[in-house]
């Protein structure tokens, strides 16, 4: 019985942050949500629905951010798989050259995301940066451009460093379920004559499943979370074409005062989540397994 009350002690500490840092904010942003409270005042009046009306009616800002969002996510979720798939299976091995070159795709991973930012934001420079200079020295000049700057391709620019930022630390990922999968299954397949496109697909996806389920739902996570770097390489610009959800509540609380509006956009931005979170899970299932 002691021992019981004792185990107890160990779980408050736990429960007392995800009650502080968790599930009151949450509960606090749904009540907000229903009022017009401004963030300074301790006056506000319940405005039942109306936040929610105006973000799906009334707000055309919001409708765009939400596609801004959707096209980064998309974007990063299926080049940042692709890329650490691909780098895991060439560093499959654990040789001292694929163990040097996994921890330096890891590197960026541990950079703070505005010191991304500013890298970035000095390799798209049209002036001065390095992309541009190199296409410039490539003899592709036809192709340089404002990279941050053209409304058409700004947010597909901040994907690309997205997927920089992290694609080593999926590939970490990748390279863990990849050598979980027996050796013998690959040998069976090779001695039936299957192809390698046939043994990736029946043998390899399969069973990286789990992998995968992480990585993709992970990686939309942090889609939705890319406030710092979006913010520090464009600030939501030019023209609201790189405003992503978590930005432009920043901008609705924070510089227009409308804290129970950006409550509603809040909750809004979990559900999404949520919804593509679980869709995910549900296709990518650990459980599927195709022969």
């Amino acid at each position: 019985m002691k021992n019981s009350k004792s185990l107890f002690w160990f779980f408050v500490p736990g429960f007392l942050l995800y009650l502080v840092f968790f599930l009151y904010p949450t509960v606090s942003a749904l009540f907000y949500s229903f009022t017009d409270w401004d963030g300074l005042s301790e006056n506000f009046q319940y405005v039942g629905f109306e936040n929610y009306e105006r973000a799906f009616t009334g707000d055309s800002i919001f409708k765009k951010v939400a596609v801004n969002n959707l096209q980064f996510m998309f974007t990063v979720v299926i080049l940042q798989t692709i890329v650490a798939l691909a780098f895991a299976m060439l560093l499959i091995r654990n040789t001292r050259t694929n163990v040097f070159f996994r921890a330096l795709y890891f590197f960026p991973t541990i950079l703070s995301s505005v010191s991304v930012a500013f890298i970035w934001a000095f390799i798209y420079d049209p002036t001065f940066g390095i992309l541009n200079n190199f296409l410039e020295a490539a003899g592709l000049g036809a192709l340089t451009q404002s990279w941050l700057g053209n409304a058409d391709i700004a947010i597909y620019s901040l994907a690309i460093t997205q997927v920089w930022f992290h694609a080593g630390q999926m590939l970490i990922i990748f390279v863990a379920g990849l050598q979980s999968i027996p050796e013998d299954l690959y040998e069976v397949a090779r001695i039936e004559g299957a192809s390698k496109w046939q043994t990736f697909r029946n043998v390899t996806w399969p069973l990286l499943a789990p992998s995968a389920t992480i990585v993709v739902a992970y990686t939309t996570i942090q889609s939705f979370k890319a406030f710092d770097l979006v913010f520090a390489m464009t600030g939501g610009g030019p023209n609201n074409s790189t405003e992503i959800i978590a930005t432009y509540i920043y901008e609705v609380a924070f510089r227009g005062y409308e804290f129970g509006y950006a409550s509603a956009v809040s909750v809004l931005f979990m559900l999404i989540i949520g919804i593509i979170t679980y869709l995910q899970f549900k296709a990518l299932r650990s459980d599927r397994v195709s022969y």
